[in-house]
């Protein structure tokens, strides 16, 4: 029996009308106007209802050669449930408004027996957004192609867990049929965020916020995890998928296929002016096989 985990936020935070989504996804792919290429290995990309984000999403997205790929890792945070480790999906099946991804029992059984992941339970599954408003993106691109996906959901880490889990996943890297979905938004800035850091000496709040996220993109693309940390622990940059791209960035220091992240968009929800204001940051990134 398939235990389906469904597409709880579909009709909210994006369309639940499988046409109107198809034409939707197909209309920011074709505006990014990217090459698809066989050496994009992995994406980081925005996890907003898509009138937010879905745009900037489609840089990453956009990238995607589906031809050679067989399986999909998805690195998602947990927004709501608590945990210190990675956790797997008890489901068999993730069902999206456009066509359903299966899970790869096996990679999952073999993830478990480390000793080091969790199962979350279909509640939490499903409360969580953060690798769904990957899937129909990712059901679209891979439409037609037998794909299997592998979701992990990654708890508040400890830098050393960060590390541990980065070892643990290199191995995936050095298998040129797996792809990576890495789910982070960027700066969450205002009152309601509880984060307000601005450096006037950049001009208006939004370009300030601009800057901050900027540096940390350009640290991301260096590869080297331990300076993101540090990036971190200096800014506190609200980046909600820090997590997720730590382990990304271990597993790639970790692995012997080189693979070079380059970011390509970078938007905010709002332009903030005054100190009453609040916006997300958004940037999508490709991870592509260097040289």
């Amino acid at each position: 029996m398939d235990k389906i985990r469904k597409p709880s936020h579909a009709g909210s935070w994006y369309t639940d009308n499988p046409q109107e989504l198809a034409e939707q996804l197909d209309g920011w792919l074709r505006a990014a106007g990217l090459a698809k290429s066989s050496d994009v290995r992995g994406v980081i990309a925005p996890h907003a209802g898509y009138s937010y984000s879905g745009r900037a999403a489609a840089y990453a997205f956009g990238n995607i050669d589906p031809t050679n790929i067989s399986r999909i890792f998805l690195l998602g945070p947990s927004h709501h449930y608590y945990t210190p480790k990675c956790a797997l999906s008890r489901a068999t099946v993730y069902k999206t408004p456009i066509g359903d991804l299966p899970i790869d029992e096996e990679v999952n059984d073999e993830l478990k027996a480390t000793g080091h992941f969790e199962y979350m339970d279909l509640r939490v599954d499903e409360a969580e957004h953060s690798m769904e408003m990957h899937l129909p993106y990712l059901a679209k691109v891979f439409q037609g192609y037998p794909v299997k996906i592998v979701p992990i959901l990654v708890g508040a880490l400890s830098a050393e867990s960060e590390a541990l889990y980065g070892r643990l996943l290199a191995k995936y890297v050095d298998d040129s049929k797996n792809f990576f979905s890495v789910s982070s938004d960027f700066c969450h800035w205002g009152s309601r965020f509880n984060y307000m850091h601005y450096d006037k000496s950049h001009g208006a709040i939004y370009k300030s916020i601009e800057v901050l996220d900027k540096m940390g993109m350009d640290i991301i693309e260096t590869g080297d995890p331990d300076a993101f940390k540090q990036y971190l622990s200096e800014t506190d940059n609200t980046i909600c998928g820090r997590h997720p791209i730590s382990v990304f960035l271990h597993m790639l220091k970790n692995s012997s296929t080189k693979i070079k992240i380059r970011f390509l968009r970078y938007e905010q929800s709002s332009q903030c002016k005054s100190m009453r204001d609040s916006s997300v940051s958004y940037a999508s990134a490709v991870g592509k096989v260097d040289g």
